[in-house]
C-alpha cells in the first residue's frame, strides 16, 4: 500500500497536464502545473535516478506558477535518445533544445544532478532570465562527507554494467539497495515522513530505460560539478543548499556560492540532500523571494 503524501492535499488543487516532445529523435515526456496564464514559467530538472515526481511537493507550495516538468531522457516515461551516450554534453544538449521548443525565455531550475545539466546548459547558451539550483553539486562527490560511499556507488554501478544483462539489470533494480541508498539520505525524525520518501525511492527510483543510460547518467553525476560552469553563468542565480548535505557540504555551497557572477545562497538547517522531500515549503519560500512572487492570502 502506497504511504500517503504529506503534500496531496496542495498537489491536488494544482491542474497538470501530461505532455511529449520530440528533442534531439527521443520522445521527451512532460508534465505543465499550475495556472495556463501564469506571469511566471519555470522548467523543473529533476535529479539522477529521479523523475519528475520527485520535485511536485515543491511545486505544491508554488499555486501561482507554471512549472514544466520533464523526466530526463531515459527515466521515468522519456525515450533514451537514440545512437548517443548520455553524458553531461547530451544532456545539457538536450535541455536546450527541449527549451527551445516548449518554453522560450523560461526559469531553469535543476535539482542535484539536475543542477549540474541545467549550470552546463546555461553557461554554454541556454537563455533564462534566472538559474535556480536546488541541493547544487558543488564539489566532486567524490570528495564529500559520503566519499566512500561514492566509491562502493561506483563498483556497484560497474558491476550492475558488468554482469549479463538480466542479472545486471536486476542487481541495479534491487529494492534493498535502493532502500540503504534511501535511509542513507534521510535526515527527518518524522516517521510518517520517512515512510512517504522511503515509497517515492521504491516507486520511481528504478524508473530507467536500461542499464547502459543508467550508467552513463551516473559516471555524468560524479565526474562534474557546478563549479566549472559557475564562472560562465550571467544570469542572477539562487543556490538552495542543506546544512547537512552528505554530498555536498555546506561549506563547498557557500565557496560555490562566490564563483557566479550574480548569486544567492539560502541555507536550510537540519536536512540533507532531500530538501524537495523533508523541507519543501522553505525551498519554495526561497524561490517565491527570489522571483518576487507575492503570497496569496489563504495559500
Amino acid at each position: 500500500m502506497p504511504a500517503p503524501s504529506p503534500y496531496a492535499d496542495r498537489l491536488s488543487r494544482l491542474p497538470v497536464q501530461r505532455r511529449e516532445v520530440t528533442v534531439r529523435g527521443g520522445i521527451t515526456a512532460y508534465w505543465v502545473y499550475g495556472p495556463a496564464d501564469a506571469e511566471t514559467t519555470v522548467i523543473a530538472v529533476h535529479g539522477f535516478r529521479g523523475e519528475h515526481h520527485g520535485l511536485e511537493p515543491v511545486l505544491a507550495y508554488l499555486p501561482e506558477v507554471r512549472v514544466i516538468a520533464p523526466d530526463l531522457p531515459g527515466f521515468g516515461e522519456s525515450a533514451p535518445i537514440p545512437g548517443r551516450t548520455h553524458d553531461l554534453d547530451e544532456y545539457a544538449a538536450w535541455l536546450t533544445e527541449f527549451a527551445s521548443r516548449v518554453a522560450p525565455g523560461a526559469i531553469i531550475l535543476g535539482h542535484s544532478f539536475g543542477s549540474i545539466v541545467t549550470s552546463a546548459a546555461v553557461a554554454t547558451g541556454l537563455a533564462t532570465p534566472r538559474l535556480i539550483l536546488l541541493n547544487p553539486i558543488g564539489a566532486p562527490a567524490l570528495e564529500g562527507p559520503k566519499g566512500l560511499m561514492t566509491r562502493l556507488a561506483v563498483l556497484y554501478y560497474d558491476l550492475g554494467a558488468w554482469l549479463p544483462a538480466r542479472l545486471g539489470t536486476a542487481l541495479l533494480r534491487n529494492r534493498l539497495i535502493v532502500r540503504v541508498m534511501s535511509i542513507t539520505m534521510a535526515k527527518t525524525k518524522d516517521a510518517a515522513l520517512r515512510r512517504f520518501i522511503h515509497d517515492q525511492h521504491d516507486t520511481y527510483f528504478s524508473r530507467f530505460a536500461d542499464r547502459d543510460v543508467l550508467r552513463d547518467a551516473f559516471v555524468a553525476s560524479v565526474s562534474h560539478d557546478v563549479r566549472a560552469f559557475a564562472p560562465d553563468i550571467p544570469v542572477p542565480t539562487l543556490l538552495v543548499a542543506a546544512q547537512r548535505d552528505d554530498i555536498t557540504p555546506i561549506e563547498a555551497e557557500r565557496t560555490l556560492a562566490t564563483l557566479f557572477a550574480d548569486a544567492s545562497l539560502v541555507e536550510i538547517a537540519d536536512v540533507g540532500h532531500l530538501i524537495h522531500y523533508e523541507t519543501p515549503a522553505e525551498a519554495a519560500g526561497a524561490i517565491r523571494r527570489f522571483l518576487r512572487i507575492p503570497v496569496e492570502r489563504g495559500r
